[in-house]
């Protein structure tokens, strides 16, 4: 996928390098003197960054081409891809409910969170200048991802405890496959270069239209191997709430700009298919690195 990108870079290379990128422009930080150099630096990798994109775009740019531009009819198109999405249903997430040991759920986990990219980050850099119904939609879900302004309740606290309860915080960057460090670059850029600004919309929204049945095969395979239920809460909550913001995603955020502005259908679904295919890859590499072997029109 993304060997063309640099003749000089591997793809693990790039997405590390696109990692760190993101790491450093998200961070709070001081001025200092090397500010100049940090910008030409940032200034080539923002390059990279953008033929990655531009790639992923160009991936799926035929099949987001089908994308209805009819309010209605984009949404039921976009609500189908719970089921019939890049990498939906794939039997990874049968093997980890019923039959992963402990140490493939957390090898699992670890390459997962190297791929979270801050849910409420991405979603406070998607809000800017949007209209104000989805505006405050967006608004609505960042309330909820802070817990509605309860520490305990906060969904990255949750993701934290998971981490540390299951020792897989920390994990050294060298161990995670580039599909999973490229699936939070992916979403990064998408959200933090205004260009994207409707494929951010449509990759979140989708996020949350496809989290809930994976998130479910999470916590059969954390309940089946012993795990406490306030350890595997990440999960449960997802498995929930998500539904429930999907819906709320389509009819305050989608539907509306799509009747706004029918061109910007395409853009949306693009976006979509771009964080489903990054998913789907990611999970293919899963399945090859815990050895679960599938047919392939079931794991298409």
């Amino acid at each position: 996928m993304c060997e063309s990108f640099s003749a000089g870079l591997r793809v693990w290379d790039l997405h590390a390098a696109l990692n760190h990128l993101n790491q450093r422009r998200l961070a709070p930080a001081a001025p200092d003197a090397h500010w100049q150099a940090d910008l030409r630096q940032t200034h080539e990798l923002a390059l990279l960054e953008g033929d990655f994109l531009a790639q992923s775009q160009a991936e799926v740019a035929e099949q987001a081409a089908c994308a209805p531009t009819d309010p209605d009819a984009f949404l039921d198109w976009f609500n189908a891809l719970r089921e019939h999405g890049p990498g939906q249903h794939d039997p990874l997430f049968d093997h980890l409910a019923d039959h992963a040991t402990l140490d493939e759920v957390r090898w699992f986990l670890r390459q997962e969170l190297a791929g979270e990219a801050g849910f409420e980050d991405l979603v406070a850099l998607s809000q800017l200048r949007l209209p104000e119904r989805a505006k405050l939609e967006l608004a609505r879900n960042y309330w909820d991802e802070m817990g509605q302004g309860k520490p305990h309740a906060m969904h990255g606290p949750m993701l934290g405890i998971l981490a540390r309860e299951l020792d897989i915080q920390d994990t050294p960057l060298h161990e995670i496959t580039w599909e999973s460090i490229a699936l939070g670059n992916l979403l990064v850029g998408l959200a933090y270069n205004r260009r994207y600004a409707y494929h951010a919309l449509g990759a979140l929204g989708v996020v949350e239209l496809t989290a809930p049945s994976r998130a479910v095969k999470v916590v059969q395979a954390l309940d089946r191997l012993g795990v406490a239920r306030r350890v595997s809460r990440y999960f449960r909550v997802h498995a929930v709430v998500d539904v429930g913001h999907a819906r709320t995603w389509g009819d305050e955020v989608l539907r509306p700009l799509v009747a706004e502005r029918p061109e910007v259908a395409v853009w949306l679904a693009q976006g979509a298919l771009m964080r489903l295919q990054a998913g789907a890859r990611t999970f293919e590499r899963y399945r090859r690195e815990l050895g679960v072997h599938a047919p392939l029109a079931q794991a298409a």
